[in-house]
């Protein structure tokens, strides 16, 4: 067991980073398409959010440890953006099942490759202002992940009562690791309704679940045969079949059937049910606070919050005039716009559709998104 205070030792595993990529991101219609989603889209700057990712975890992982899981949809347009990664390290789902299966997918191919190593699991979709300083923390939780059976998760320190969050509340101190802070985390929430989000935000102990976890590949297959043995079992047969021409009629006959449902709730959660201070840095669920200047970057009302330098400034893709206009938000580069008179828009046009909407109900697209999957599915 490691003393709090004691550093703990680097790891001696390789350590390979899982981007999850498969998601639609339906809030940021109509730029965001089933074959073009948010993580494939410069929502950001001038590259991708895909692209983004794997640049900003270079300095810890080589290309050659770095894998996607992404869709059937989805694939053929990461691998023309990842040119450095190898085909066999961008792993396409055929449907959707969810966190749980997908990181479970990866870690079959880690273990038929590598045996036991370290994994980072980390979204493909997310912005992280103070890059250097998250992979610091992301080297901590590596090292403590490496100890033994603990998994390990980065908290965003909440900054409003967000009530799209999952949260997760931490207990006493555990340890530390190359300067961070590790608790133990006493249980995981759902997203709470605004009452209960601001009880959270002011008691000081709870961190928004971001989706970024660390532990190794034996940790996660021993906690998803323990947890989700159907699914495990499932896995470990596929996996006999990698690497031969047999896997992908495997793969398209056994997915389908795996449990779809987040690793939070079907690992992460039981995990936590025993009491936290009897978890020990070897083994157990573990958050390190991670101040990282992070946003999800849920909707088109959170790229304007980013990108915006002063209060009501206007934001435009293209060239653009204002006449008493303030605060909006156009993606329209390939024409002129001229605004008159409005306030807080969002406005984003595509060769085939064209959004108008309030910045305070950008949220609301992917309602749009629901209604078009009924009506007209080449919106899509």
């Amino acid at each position: 067991m490691v003393a709090p205070g004691v550093p703990v030792k680097k790891p001696a595993l390789p350590a390979h980073a899982i981007i999850l990529a498969g998601g639609r991101g339906t809030r940021f219609w109509p730029r965001s398409r089933a074959r073009t989603p948010k993580q494939l889209l410069n929502i950001i700057g001038s590259r991708t959010m895909l692209q983004q990712t794997v640049a900003r975890l270079a300095p810890v992982f080589p290309a050659s440890r770095l894998w996607v899981v992404t869709n059937d949809d989805q694939a053929v347009a990461a691998r023309r953006q990842l040119l450095r990664l190898a085909a066999s390290q961008i792993l396409s789902e055929p449907v959707g099942r969810n966190t749980a299966a997908a990181i479970g997918l990866a870690a079959v191919h880690l273990a038929r490759q590598s045996g036991d190593a370290l994994m980072a699991v980390l979204p493909a979709d997310h912005y992280i202002a103070q890059p250097a300083r998250y992979l610091r923390l992301v080297r901590a939780a590596l090292e403590l992940a490496a100890q033994g059976e603990a998994m390990v998760v980065l908290g965003i320190p909440p900054t409003r009562p967000e009530t799209g969050y999952g949260y997760l509340e931490r207990a006493a101190p555990a340890a530390r690791s190359g300067g961070a802070r590790i608790y133990a985390v006493r249980r995981f929430t759902e997203k709470p309704p605004l009452a209960l989000a601001r009880q959270y935000v002011a008691s000081g102990r709870y961190f928004w679940n971001a989706g970024m976890f660390f532990w190794r590949v034996s940790t996660f297959l021993l906690n998803l045969e323990r947890h989700l043995p159907a699914t495990y079992e499932a896995l470990m047969r596929l996996a006999e079949d990698i690497g031969t021409p047999r896997y992908r009629k495997t793969l398209c006959r056994i997915y389908p059937q795996l449990e779809n449902v987040s690793v939070d709730y079907a690992i992460l959660e039981p995990a936590t049910r025993k009491r936290a201070s009897q978890q020990k840095v070897e083994s157990g669920v573990f958050v390190i606070p991670a101040e990282v200047g992070w946003s999800d970057i849920g909707s088109w009302a959170a790229v304007y919050k980013l990108l915006a330098r002063k209060a009501g400034e206007n934001l435009s893709a293209g060239h653009f005039v204002a006449l008493d206009a303030h605060g909006n938000f156009i993606w329209a580069p390939e024409k002129f716009v001229a605004a008159i008179g409005v306030r807080d828009l969002v406005i984003v046009e595509t060769p085939d559709a064209l959004l108008i909407c309030s910045r305070e109900r950008a949220q609301d697209v992917g309602k749009i998104v629901k209604w078009l999957g009924r009506r007209f599915d080449d919106l899509l």
